[in-house]
Formats: C-alpha cells, sequence, structure tokens
C-alpha cells in the first residue's frame, strides 16, 4: 500500500527545507541490493522523515515513464497506479478547449494539469485532503475538497475518473460498483457537458446515456474508454477509437467512417488491428479506410497487398487448413526453432501449444492460427516494422 502520506507531510515536502532533503535522498541508489544500506543512511540524516523521503523519490523514479515532467511531483503509490498516462491525459484535455471545466475527481492533478493548459477556467476536487495538497503543488490549479456527487460547480463542463478498485486493491467491474456509481455521475450532471473515464471492458448497454464511447490506446495497449455526454460528444458518432502512439502520428477513426470492406483469402500481408479499434467494434472501418479485407466476417485479421504505415504487420509466407502434425511438419521443413503463436477465434493455448511442436532450426516465424468459417486455418508469416513513410 505504499507510505500513508498526511497533509503535513506534504506541506513539509514543499518547504525549503524538504526540497533540500528530497535531493539529499536523491543522491541515493535504492536498487533492491542497497535498499537497506540507503534506507539506514536516510534514516540517519533524516530521521523519522526518513520513509517519506524515500518513498517520494522511489514514487518519482516509477512515474518517468507514466507522468511528464515528474521530478518535482509529489505522489502516493495509489494515485500513481491510477494516474492517467500522461500522453492520454494530454490528448482528452484537447476535446475541452475552450471550455471550463470541472475534474470531479482530480485526484493529485495528472489531468487537471493539462486542462489548465487548453481550458478557459479549471477547477479540480477530490474527497482525499492529501491528494488535493498534491495536486495544489502539482498543477498549481485552484482546488477544493467536495464530493463529486454534490455539485459545487454550475455549467461548467465535467471529467471524472471512478475509482475502479476496492479498499483492498480488487478490480471492481460492475458500474453500480465504482466510486462513485457511473449511474450516478451521469444523473447528477445530466444536463451538463460530461466526460467519464472507465475501463476498457464496459458494456454500452450498461451507459446509455453516453453519446460517444472512445477506446483509447497508447503504444499498442488498450489504456481506457472514455464515455463523453453533452456537446462533448461528436455528432453522428457513437463509437471512436484513438490510437496514440510515442514515435509515430497518432490517429482516430469512428463509427461514421466508410465500413464497405470485401472478404477474401488471405492475400500477401495478415494485418492485426490496435486492440483500441477492435475493441471499439471497428475493424471493418479500419480495413475501409487502408483497402484491406476481412479473412472472416466474425474475426478481427485483416489482409491485403500493402499494409498500413507504422505498424507491425505479418508477410504471409503459407497458409492452409490447421491441425497440429500438419503445422509441426511445416515448422521443420522450414527449420524454425522460435515461433509467436496468436491466435483469435480458436480454443488453443499457444503456451501448452508451443512444447508440442518440437521446435527445432535456427530460424524464427510467426504462427497465426485463426477460422474461416467453421474451418480451422493456419498462417506462417514473418513479422516486419513498417515504416511510417
Amino acid at each position: 500500500m505504499g507510505y500513508g502520506f498526511t497533509v503535513e507531510d506534504v506541506a513539509f515536502l514543499r518547504s525549503a527545507a524538504g526540497i533540500a532533503a528530497l535531493a539529499e535522498i536523491d543522491h541515493l541508489a535504492l536498487t533492491s541490493a542497497s535498499h537497506l544500506a540507503d534506507v539506514a543512511a536516510a534514516r540517519r540524516t533524516a530521521g523519522e522523515r526518513a520513509a517519506m523521503l524515500v518513498e517520494t523519490v522511489l514514487l518519482r523514479r516509477k512515474a518517468k515513464s507514466k507522468v511528464e515532467e515528474a521530478a518535482n511531483w509529489l505522489f502516493t503509490d495509489d494515485a500513481l497506479q491510477q494516474a492517467t498516462p500522461w500522453q492520454v491525459a494530454k490528448y482528452r484535455a484537447g476535446r475541452f478547449a475552450g471550455r471550463a471545466v470541472h475534474d470531479v475527481t482530480c485526484s493529485i492533478g495528472t489531468e487537471l494539469k493539462y486542462l489548465a493548459q487548453v481550458a478557459s477556467l479549471t477547477i479540480g476536487s477530490d474527497l482525499d485532503p492529501v491528494r488535493l495538497a498534491m495536486a495544489r503543488h502539482n498543477t498549481g490549479a485552484p482546488v477544493v475538497r467536495a464530493d463529486a456527487l454534490r455539485p459545487v460547480t454550475r455549467d461548467a463542463a465535467v471529467l471524472a475518473d471512478p475509482a475502479r478498485r476496492d479498499s483492498s486493491g480488487r478490480r471492481r467491474w460492475r458500474p453500480a460498483d465504482f466510486t462513485p456509481p457511473l449511474d450516478e455521475l451521469a444523473a447528477t450532471y445530466g444536463t451538463r457537458e460530461l466526460a467519464v473515464k472507465c475501463a476498457p471492458g464496459i458494456d454500452p448497454q450498461d451507459v446509455p446515456w453516453a453519446g460517444e464511447i472512445e477506446l483509447v490506446s497508447l503504444d499498442g495497449q488498450v489504456k481506457e474508454a472514455c464515455l463523453w455526454a453533452g456537446s462533448l460528444a461528436t455528432q453522428g458518432v457513437s463509437r471512436r477509437a484513438t490510437v496514440l502512439r510515442s514515435t509515430v502520428d497518432s490517429w482516430t477513426i469512428t463509427d461514421a467512417d466508410p465500413s464497405e470492406c470485401p472478404v477474401t483469402a488471405p492475400a500477401e500481408w495478415l494485418i492485426d488491428p490496435d486492440g483500441a479499434v477492435v475493441r471499439a467494434g471497428l475493424v471493418r472501418h479500419y480495413a475501409a479506410r487502408h483497402s484491406l479485407a476481412q479473412l472472416d466476417p466474425r474475426i478481427a485479421y485483416l489482409t491485403g497487398d500493402t499494409p498500413p504505415p507504422g505498424i507491425r504487420a505479418f508477410r504471409v509466407l503459407e497458409h492452409g487448413r490447421y491441425n497440429e502434425k500438419s503445422l509441426r511438419r511445416l515448422l521443420a521443413g522450414r527449420g524454425i526453432g522460435r515461433v509467436e503463436i496468436l491466435v483469435r477465434g480458436l480454443d488453443v493455448d499457444p503456451n501448452a501449444l508451443r512444447p508440442r511442436l518440437k521446435l527445432k532450426g535456427t530460424d524464427e516465424a510467426t504462427v497465426v492460427l485463426t477460422r474461416v468459417g467453421s474451418a480451422p486455418i493456419a498462417l506462417l508469416c514473418k513479422a516486419e516494422r513498417v515504416s511510417a513513410g
């Protein structure tokens, strides 16, 4: 659970003495090998404040991959785990540009920071006084202590990120068990512009009030769904997939885009669409955008002669009906000793299958196991990174 910070701790960490003490502790390696010795050294120099200082330094180091410019931020362990990656927070803030915005579950301020850069007016609120003190330090934005279900602003657009874990850290799956519950949030702000961050597995039937459901991925990993209501929802769009990338251009696709695509046999390339596209139910729209085809109308794999730029695609070497014996023979004949196994639409466990293939050789490949209609098929491929152009 990490160190239990107090408001007094936050005040000290923000002071000149606290900043100097943190700089001193930051000189320690604090690795697994040196941890005990380093903690002992911290206790000699900082006394009873050692645990607080060590925790803050460790959390800042841990936050570098998640929080932009985290060197001077304050965190709790739970708040950092729950924080939105900065790339996602920055992207989402753009949809609030020019509006007055109230982040009603602001926590330590990871969303508030970017909202303050683009909104006409920004305020944050939370029930946790420690997180509020940290948010005030981290962002400089105005924050107040308030219950998300008891509005303290009028007219402002609202952003909410309900807690999806209980006090023991176990994940909650039912929207009614979130804190605050989704339906209560929607009822409280029913006449306001509203955006609610939630888990990517949200069932649209559980949130009929959401005008637009946006699935967001970052560098290939689906991070969240965001529910947009009121005029924040894009007119004519009910589903959106947004794909954020650190190294290539980000992009978005919606159910308002064309969706006509053929169903064909495997072509030169096999494409596995980004998880946000799959979860948003926009595989056909993605195929239409890039002149691709489906292997089967119910399976998310796509195929074509030219893969989209900037993705990892699979050059098809051979394909045919799948059975374990023929696949083993095919891999042996090509000298494949290392294999990536991807499965969709079949009840096959790659980890159980791999040792039964008795791989020998120096080459490597990707095997895609799927189905066309009721027929199981195997595709032997070479994975390649396609240039972004």
